[in-house]
């Protein structure tokens, strides 16, 4: 039987990501939207043990859903920890000599599991206090390779980068267990 594309991951009376404000300002706007991203990426893992969210998209690569919480964690604590609060902290799962650990380390383990949702709620709550206490979305941070950049850039790019990765989180899922959609 052919799967069909229309079909839905979820009802629509239970996503909860249909009740979202609409015609906010901007800041709401782009806050909004990245809510919406990572709500989308939970929807994506949940009902997974972790052999399942650790489980590889195609050899050779090391994506899996657990490899992207891992990484939109470090994405987020990188963005706002370190280039716009300019916290001196140290990554999460990356180093000089496993550059990709976000990914690699994510391994069938249910404490490896328990901790990368832990850390990925840390870091969203963190990227959620600064944007609101942020006196406007011109504020400036620093990137070292582009220099100043605004936080108004930085929740763009964060959304760019969820939808992206939620698009390969699509992919993943339907490979675990044939679930499709929205």
């Amino acid at each position: 039987m052919a799967t069909r594309r229309a079909d839905m991951f979820l009802d629509l009376d239970q996503d909860p990501r249909e009740d979202g404000p609409r015609l906010g300002d901007e800041r709401g706007t782009l806050t909004e939207y990245l809510r919406l991203q990572r709500l989308t990426l939970e929807i994506k893992c949940g009902g997974l043990d972790a052999a399942a969210l650790a489980r590889r998209a195609v050899e050779p690569s090391s994506l899996s859903l657990l490899g992207l919480v891992r990484h939109l964690a470090e994405m987020e604590r990188m963005w706002f920890r370190t280039r716009m609060a300019a916290l001196d902290v140290p990554k999460l799962f990356c180093t000089e000599d496993a550059p990709d650990g976000d990914f690699d380390g994510a391994i069938a383990d249910p404490l490896v599991v328990e901790e990368a949702w832990r850390l990925w709620r840390e870091e969203t709550a963190f990227t959620d206090r600064f944007v609101a206490d942020a006196p406007d979305l011109g504020l400036r941070g620093h990137d070292p390779h582009f220099g100043a950049i605004s936080l108004r850039e930085v929740l763009v790019h964060l959304i760019e980068e969820y939808a992206r990765h939620n698009g390969h989180a699509d992919l993943l899922r339907e490979r675990i267990d044939g679930r499709i959609g929205q």
